[in-house]
């Protein structure tokens, strides 16, 4: 599978199917790895790159610190995503592009739009993440995953990553560099010699930047008010992607469409059908 330096980063990605480009920002929390269109909550029956390719060039890819992606101790941050989004897009030769966001990926396609509203000629946002229990859940993975630290030092958070293939979303232990420890050892050591204090103010910066509110968070709202960009909407129904999130962005973007078939009732048919429907129209 092809890889890029990507804003200083190693980026896996992958280029499926044929027609305009379709750029995926994959769900997935920490965890947001093109394998995750596949294996991730209502994503593992949808399967909906294999389905789109048919109509477009669909480009998934690890978000950084994700998979086999690589990337940088440093605060982790939204424009960072959308970074290496505008970046794959540079490399691969696509001045304008669709954006689609699975979960967390709806945050990031948004921010993006946002800031390079010239490079995006529509938007689906699928299953936003969001909601007052996503953002708690967030800072208590954070919060644990220091506690962890406190105990085992930086060090021990090496070790565990190494013997464990779970995530940040599934064991806040590891952290949200756990993939790049993984596989990279000369990140690993720089890791394992970061001081304590500046390793927890990268920490607690990182969840007070990333999550500092109780709705879809990584763009601001009047950004979003403004946004000339044509954008599906089409809401979760959980504690991590609440119906408020999906409302909060059809009332704040001005060139929205609504599929609100219950997630019960979607399947690959019906909602790559409305998906295609709408990215033909925009």
């Amino acid at each position: 599978m092809p890889t890029a330096v990507l804003d200083g980063i190693r980026t896996r990605y992958e280029v499926t199917g044929d027609g305009p480009p379709l750029l995926m920002f994959s769900p997935g929390g920490f965890d947001s790895t093109l394998d995750s269109w596949y294996a991730t909550g209502i994503h593992r029956r949808l399967r909906l790159p294999a389905h789109l390719a048919a109509k477009f060039t669909c480009v998934t890819f690890d978000r950084r610190e994700s998979g086999r992606s690589g990337g940088r101790l440093e605060r982790l941050a939204w424009d960072g995503y959308v970074r290496q989004g505008v970046a794959l897009l540079d490399h691969l030769g696509f001045g304008r592009a669709y954006l689609m966001g699975g979960c967390v990926g709806c945050s990031t396609a948004a921010a993006l739009a946002a800031a390079h509203p010239e490079r995006v000629a529509g938007m689906v946002l699928y299953s936003p993440a969001g909601g007052v229990h996503y953002r708690r859940k967030q800072h208590e993975r954070f919060e644990r995953h220091l506690a962890f630290v406190r105990g085992s030092g930086l060090g021990g958070v090496v070790e565990l990553a190494r013997a464990t293939e779970d995530g940040f979303s599934k064991d806040p232990r590891v952290g949200p560099w756990a993939a790049v420890l993984r596989h990279d050892a000369d990140f690993a050591s720089a890791y394992a010699a970061c001081g304590a204090e500046r390793y927890r103010t990268l920490v607690t910066g990182s969840a007070a930047h990333l999550f500092d509110r109780d709705t879809v968070p990584g763009v601001e709202p009047e950004d979003l008010l403004t946004l000339d960009v044509p954008a599906l909407i089409v809401p979760g129904d959980d504690t991590s992607h609440a119906p408020s999130a999906a409302h909060y962005l059809r009332e704040c973007l001005p060139r929205t469409q609504w599929w609100g078939v219950p997630p019960g009732e979607r399947n690959p048919q019906n909602t790559s059908e409305r998906i295609l429907e709408f990215l033909a129209g925009a």
